[in-house]
């Protein structure tokens, strides 16, 4: 059993060990609380373990936009199509997917175009600051993301969200076949065009990463805690964190960064969110039997593949089934097929798949917000498919809210009341 948690003006409790939960954990210690990460599992076992290592400054603009919506049926009746729904899970569903559709008003989408452009406008810059001041900097690639395109048919088919990258001035440059395959000779002479993201880049290892910044707060005297949350103790202002198997830890402040199971807990605070699990699946191949510099990604094919963790990841399809439903590996096994046909020599030796949870609001955009309701309670979480992309800027972000210091941006559009 730990000792018990020492109270004090300062006593902060994190809910969640991964990227974001860790990231914030080590800006609010070095901002002075004193700090306790508490996770049901070790650092970066979640979405953090298996995300696509992407800092991915060009993946804002929101899901629910129609040229992405329209496309939903027809994808859901392909049994091998980017987005599948569990057809036992479709009823709980419905509320959800009815604000995913009015999130697609064209009023609504620009701006969550916005607030998406405001985060990943810093992401890059946040996150290299973040990794410098914590002796990582070697963790992130210098190269960016190349996004394929067979011919200009699908170039024109990605044309909206080119254009939105535009609009918000994210560099990028248009590639022809000459290009490409000087910067990487693997991709298959099938894909004539490609656009160039400089500022997406990509780190070493996710996972050894959340590992490092948390090792990074332990030395600096934070404390993780192992246990899953029961309850909460609370009046006006939030007290304790009950745990399952009884302690109790008293705290001035808490922060609710559980990524997908952000939702149960809060509900139990009673500020329930429209917050789903987007089960994300990757192949880490340890043999390629090819390298590459940059990650791809292929959007009329919806996979990504990034060199990381010693190997290369191969990931890119949806499911929406909730958090207890086994995963369908079959998922992971589409995606290398797709991957094979950009990279024809990808061979898929001594490999593993993995199935994790995204947390995903409907209208793609984080929560970051204090409670509504209760004093000293906080939320970071709904990153979706960005949480590597978002967490040094939310650290920042929340750390001064947390502390009352005015932040970069204005968080209002981010708050948890706004559904």
């Amino acid at each position: 059993m730990a000792t018990p948690l020492a109270v004090g003006r300062n006593t902060t409790i994190v809910v969640g060990a991964g990227i974001i939960g860790t990231a914030l954990g080590l800006e609010l210690q070095r901002r002075g609380r004193q700090v306790t990460i508490i996770d049901r599992g070790a650092p970066g076992q979640g979405a953090s373990f298996g995300n696509m290592a992407s800092i991915a400054v060009t993946e804002f603009m929101p899901a629910s936009r129609p040229s992405v919506w329209k496309q939903i049926p027809g994808w859901m009746l392909d049994p091998e199509g980017p987005v599948r729904v569990r057809a036992s899970y479709m009823p709980r569903l419905v509320p959800w997917f009815l604000r995913f559709i009015a999130a697609s008003r064209p009023g609504k989408l620009r701006a969550l175009e916005a607030q998406g452009a405001a985060l990943c406008g810093r992401a890059l810059e946040d996150t290299q600051a973040m990794l410098a001041t914590h002796g990582l900097a070697d963790q992130l690639s210098a190269e960016g993301c190349l996004s394929l395109y067979a011919d200009e048919a699908e170039f024109r088919a990605d044309r909206d969200h080119i254009e939105i990258l535009e609009r918000f001035g994210i560099p990028h440059e248009i590639l022809g076949r000459p290009a490409i395959k000087a910067l990487e000779p693997e991709i298959s002479d099938q894909i004539g065009m490609a656009v160039l993201f400089p500022k997406n880049r990509s780190v070493k290892d996710p996972y050894k990463l959340v590992q490092a910044l948390a090792a990074r707060f332990q030395a600096l005297g934070g404390r993780i805690e192992t246990g899953t949350v029961a309850s909460f103790t609370r009046g006006e202002a939030i007290r304790e964190v009950v745990l399952t198997d009884g302690r109790r830890l008293p705290a001035d402040e808490v922060v609710i960064a559980a990524g997908a199971h952000s939702a149960a807990l809060a509900k139990a605070l009673g500020e329930p969110i429209p917050l789903e699990t987007e089960r994300g699946y990757h192949t880490q191949i340890m043999r390629p039997g090819i390298k590459l510099k940059h990650s791809i990604i292929w959007p009329a094919r919806a996979f990504m593949v990034t060199p990381t963790a010693g190997g290369i990841r191969v990931g890119g399809t949806v499911e929406m089934a909730g958090l207890e439903a086994p995963p369908d590996y079959r998922r992971s096994k589409v995606t290398v097929r797709r991957a094979r046909v950009a990279l024809p020599k990808l061979r898929c030796e001594e490999f593993t798949e993995w199935m994790g949870h995204r947390p995903a609001l409907p209208d793609t955009v984080p929560i970051l917000s204090a409670s509504a309701k209760t004093r000293g309670l906080f939320y970071a979480t709904g990153h979706g498919h960005l949480g590597l992309t978002y967490a040094a800027t939310t650290a920042l972000l929340m750390a001064d809210l947390i502390t009352g210091a005015k932040p970069a941006l204005d968080l209002h559009p981010y708050r948890i009341d706004r559904f």
